[in-house]
């Protein structure tokens, strides 16, 4: 499988409406919204030119939502250091694997704040993070994309907002964000947080002080194999190869953070 099948053998790129949205999503498991440095490793760029923000048409900005709603396609700023990306539940908890046992990734003492509101609430808007921090929405929008890029939280939902008399849609959403292991039933509740050594934190291994690898399924389906963050950055490496074969060290380091 490569991402050139995706794009099409005639020159018809695959991502033509909200249904080969999702489809694709499913079918490459993890892939960036936006066109970047691993050519064609992209929705943009499998998406036909007419079909991207040509005019009225909204494409891909407003198909997103089918993605959001399917139940099985992770969406937020967690490629490429905070852009916009799709995962499946699978490869998504790989890299939540991966990313929660870094310290660079741990959250700050306001993304700590938006944590226990969304584990005491269930969700969170930007509206709502305001409203906790007393931050304007620059800032809200911020906290948010870090605790994403993190992968404390997806977008739970997005709804499309209707405007004026005649209640028109010109792209303006409205999005709610959650934790992962509350959106997707195959993902762990008490997930790695981190390399600690102290005793009876939930998802971490007490024994070696070494955050507690998921309980993942293989390729083959076999439940309940454990895998260290280190085999979870292997096993997404070897995916984006698999995937754009062209695509460099560098831009993949980049691209899993």
């Amino acid at each position: 499988m490569s991402i050139d099948r995706h794009a099409g053998v005639v020159g018809r790129p695959r991502v033509t409406g909200p249904e080969a949205m999702v489809e694709a999503v499913l079918e490459l498991g993890m892939v960036p919204f936006f066109e970047n440095s691993i050519r064609g490793y992209s929705i943009e760029e499998m998406t036909p030119p007419e079909f991207w923000f040509e005019g009225d048409e909204l494409g891909p900005w407003d198909w997103k939502i089918a993605c959001v709603q399917s139940g099985e396609i992770a969406y937020g700023k967690f490629l490429w250091g905070g852009k916009a990306a799709f995962a499946t539940v699978e490869f998504y908890r790989e890299l939540m694997n991966y990313r929660r046992s870094l310290p660079k990734y741990q959250p700050d003492e306001a993304g700590s704040r938006i944590m226990d509101y969304v584990g005491e609430n269930g969700s969170i808007t930007i509206r709502e993070v305001r409203g906790l921090l007393g931050v304007k929405k620059s800032a809200a929008d911020a906290a948010i994309a870090r605790l994403e890029n993190q992968t404390r939280l997806v977008i739970g939902d997005m709804q499309r907002v209707y405007r004026g008399p005649d209640l028109h849609y010109n792209g303006w959403q409205t999005a709610s964000f959650c934790r992962p292991e509350d959106l997707f039933d195959e993902i762990p509740p008490r997930a790695p947080l981190g390399r600690d050594d102290r005793k009876g934190v939930p998802g971490r291994d007490d024994r070696k002080g070494v955050p507690a690898p998921f309980l993942v399924i293989s390729s083959e389906g076999e439940a309940g194999v454990e895998k260290s963050p280190a085999e979870s950055l292997a096993f997404l490496k070897a995916h984006v190869l698999r995937l754009a074969p062209h695509a460099t060290e560098r831009d993949i380091a980049h691209l899993l953070g």
